[in-house]
């Protein structure tokens, strides 16, 4: 009989949970499996800014102590948190060697969702100072992308992402305030899902970026994006069904920055994407949202005083100097009222009518392939807002609405990356972006895992 814990570590969180519940496979067993992963892949993807090998271990064999072990949803499965929200005994950096380094009093309550709920945590993961970029480096490594990892895994969840594709564990817990889930899911080739306001518990930083952060699920298949996010909301885990009518949905390929070119790999991505749609009988339409100037520098203005705020109390000497520079932007940012909620507002009514004619709108993710890992705080402040305006520029306009949003894998281009179309939805529809999501996998199915 072929021993299960043999492929542990290719195995989906469903599956796995699944294993542990009937007892075909102790917590113990997939924990050590992913833990030696880890340790094989950690020198070169440096997904992680700490593993806790033996209190994962530990609390594993709690787990399999525990009397309600064959009801979890997660039971066993490892799971990685990204190092901005509090985990219990290990400390909370941001990225930033400004930041105290004494242990955490208490979950998260996220953190604690997913315990509850069977998962153990192996370890937090990287992310750029403050949570400010696009790509993944800083004072304490760089995040590289499992699929070539002269490349970024993105940012700032770039560490959860690219724990994730090298299957260091099978899902992972980010968050987003101008693309953190969505842009490192689509470097890596994953299903990352940023949840609309007050759906799942927030607290990230001092003030979640004014509203626009959202804490998410990332994962290899919908079905455990699906799993994930409904612990995460504290709902009924249910299996994601496709749409249950046909729906009417807007294909925009058009830049939200005016200037940046769409590569054509992720046009094509999103023009297959919508024609996989229209082959399941819904209907598409090119129609672009407004994307409306006259708000866009309070849309900037909110990204810099998210850094002043989460900077407060930090000394400035131990911080990069892109991250003072954003900071001192913030402060401005604060003067000239451009962190005031009227400005949401008038963008997200702006966007409203579009989203009564369409369910949905599909555009690229990305606008062209993931740019080189390293080196990025070295550069200069300007340097780093360029690459990630022309790369990454899809994302940010619905943190700023308050809309969900989804990143779904697309299949590959030529050099063998990734390709990733997003999909966006009111208030309240994140299981129809999951639905969707779940109908684009079935209709092309993806890679999971590059071969590591």
């Amino acid at each position: 009989m072929p021993d299960p814990a043999a492929s542990l570590t290719r195995r989906t969180a469903a599956a796995l949970a699944a294993l542990v519940r009937t007892g075909a496979v102790s917590p113990r067993a997939v924990v050590q499996a992913h833990l030696e992963r880890i340790r094989l892949l950690q020198p070169s993807v440096d997904a992680f800014q700490l593993v806790r090998a033996e209190r994962s271990l530990e609390e594993a064999d709690q787990l399999a102590r525990r009397p309600d072990l064959a009801t979890l949803p997660l039971a066993g499965v490892p799971i990685a948190i990204k190092d901005n929200l509090d985990v219990a005994g290990e400390p909370t950096r941001f990225g930033s060697p400004a930041t105290p380094d004494g242990p955490a009093a208490a979950d998260h309550e996220v953190v604690r969702r997913v315990r509850a709920a069977g998962a153990i945590v192996v370890g937090k993961t990287r992310l750029p100072e403050l949570g400010l970029w696009g790509t993944t480096d800083g004072a304490f490594g760089t995040a590289h992308n499992p699929w070539q990892l002269s490349r970024t895994a993105g940012g700032s969840s770039g560490g959860s992402a690219a724990a994730v594709a090298a299957g260091m564990v099978p899902i992972a817990v980010g968050n987003d305030g101008l693309g953190s889930i969505r842009i490192p899911s689509a470097c890596c080739g994953l299903i990352g899902l940023k949840p609309g306001p007050d759906v799942v518990p927030a607290g990230i930083g001092r003030h979640s970026w004014f509203g626009m952060s959202e804490n998410g699920p990332l994962a290899t298949t919908v079905e455990d994006a699906a799993l994930l996010f409904a612990v995460m909301a504290g709902l009924p885990p249910t299996p994601p069904a496709e749409p249950d009518r046909p729906l009417r949905i807007a294909l925009s390929i058009r830049s939200p920055v005016a200037g940046v070119r769409v590569a054509g790999t992720w046009a094509a991505a999103a023009r297959a994407s919508a024609e996989l749609l229209k082959q399941a009988g819904h209907t598409v339409e090119r129609a672009d949202p407004p994307y409306p100037v006259r708000f866009v520098p309070a849309l900037l203005g909110h990204w810099f005083a998210g850094a002043a705020s989460d900077a407060e109390g930090l000394d400035p000497a131990r911080l990069e100097p892109r991250a003072r520079r954003h900071a001192a932007l913030g402060r401005l940012a604060f003067r000239l009222g451009l962190a005031e909620p009227r400005h949401r507002e008038g963008w997200r009514r702006a966007h409203e009518p579009l989203f009564r004619r369409f369910d949905l709108l599909l555009t690229p993710t990305l606008a062209q392939a993931p740019i080189a890992a390293d080196e990025w705080r070295r550069r200069s402040w300007i340097a780093n807002v360029a690459a990630n305006m022309i790369y990454a520029p899809f994302a940010a306009p619905w943190n700023f609405a308050g809309f969900p949003a989804a990143a779904v894998p697309a299949g590959l281009d030529p050099e063998g990356m990734p390709l990733s179309v997003q999909l966006v939805a009111l208030p309240g529809r994140e299981a129809l972006l999951l639905a969707v999501a779940g109908q684009l996998e079935r209709l092309r199915p993806w890679t999971r895992h590059p071969s590591l």
